[in-house]
Parts: structure tokens; C-alpha cells; sequence
């Protein structure tokens, strides 16, 4: 079994978090070790957690529209990594979900960016995957991050969650779509 099978195997059986999870454990997760463009979003949702497709949801759809990618290409592991902050779905909280569980990024994170190509651009979707990766930006706001995008290149693009409250968002922020989205694509292009 290559390194790439067994560390795949190795987080499918993972139950580290098994007494936390109120829906029972199913870590989503996507990647191979040729892809070029990582996403690291939060955690599933119940309709991620229910089929088993990451970014398989009105997020997701968000997501690919903001990207330019394809479902064909978003789901091809040989090009795009799909890692969550946390790899199960961990259940609901008052206003939404609860946040991705602390343990699966310091657990597995490293273990698969060992793997991919060093020459990688990584999408850091919404807080959680900003705060683990650009700790010397968390006084800054999402908002600001995001602005600030070029600071972080050529390797983390800050983006905030698709989720349906990004509309709101954006409408408040039309420099994202006017701006950022065309960069965010581009630099997309050099990966894919």
C-alpha cells in the first residue's frame, strides 16, 4: 500500500473524536499527491456528512462559482485537495454548526501536506483555516484578510465561507467579486 492508500485508510478509520460527534464519525476528505490547489474549509455540514462529498451543498456550489472551478475539476484529487479544518460533521449550534472539532487539523493536517507538492496554492475558506494558518493575522478581521489577499500569496488566498450569509457579505463588500474573485481565479489557473 503506497503512503498516499495508507494515510487515506489510516483517517477513515480515525475515532478520535468519536465521543463528540453526535452523528457518529465520517471523516471527508479528498487528496492525492499531485494536486496543486488545497482547499481548507471548516468541517462538513449534514449534507457533506450525509453523502460523503466534500462541499457537496449550496457552499459548495458558492464556492465553485467563486473559484471557476468545475465539479469535474474541484473533485479530481490529482488536482485539487479537499482537507477540512475538522473531517466530520460535528453537529449544531445555535446560529449554525458547531466549529470543526481541535483535534483533526494538529492530528492529520501535516501528514497530508507532506504529501502534496510544495508549489501548492492553499484556499484558507472562512476563520477557522485562517487563524490555524496565518496566526500573525488574527488581529486582522476576515474582511480585512481577504482585502489584504496579496500579503499572503503565493501560497494561502483567504477567502471567507460560502455559506448564504456570504451574500450579505458580498453586497456589503462589492470589491470582493469586482476585485479578488478575478485574482482568485487567475492565480487558480496557474495551479490547475
Amino acid at each position: 500500500m503506497s503512503p498516499e492508500a495508507e494515510l487515506r485508510a489510516a483517517i477513515a478509520g480515525c475515532r478520535t473524536c468519536a465521543a463528540h460527534l453526535p452523528h457518529g464519525v465520517r471523516p471527508v476528505t479528498g487528496f492525492s499527491a499531485t494536486a496543486r490547489l488545497l482547499i481548507i474549509g471548516q468541517a462538513p455540514g449534514s449534507k457533506v456528512h450525509a453523502s460523503g462529498i466534500p462541499w457537496d451543498d449550496a457552499s459548495g456550489d458558492r464556492l465553485r462559482e467563486w473559484t471557476g472551478l468545475t465539479k469535474q475539476q474541484m473533485y479530481d484529487p490529482a488536482q485539487v485537495a479537499l482537507v477540512p479544518m475538522g473531517f466530520c460533521y460535528p453537529g449544531k449550534a445555535s446560529g449554525g454548526d458547531k466549529p470543526p472539532r481541535r483535534e483533526c487539523a494538529p492530528q492529520w493536517h501535516h501528514r497530508i501536506l507532506d504529501l502534496l507538492p510544495e508549489d501548492r496554492l492553499t484556499l484558507l475558506v472562512g476563520t477557522y483555516a485562517q487563524g490555524h494558518y496565518l496566526p500573525g493575522a488574527r488581529r486582522l478581521s476576515m474582511t480585512e484578510r481577504v482585502r489584504r489577499y496579496r500579503e499572503f500569496l503565493p501560497h494561502f488566498f483567504p477567502l471567507p465561507h460560502p455559506a448564504w450569509r456570504s451574500t450579505i457579505w458580498m453586497r456589503q463588500n462589492p470589491w470582493f467579486e469586482a476585485e479578488v474573485l478575478p485574482e482568485l481565479r487567475e492565480a487558480i489557473g496557474r495551479h490547475i
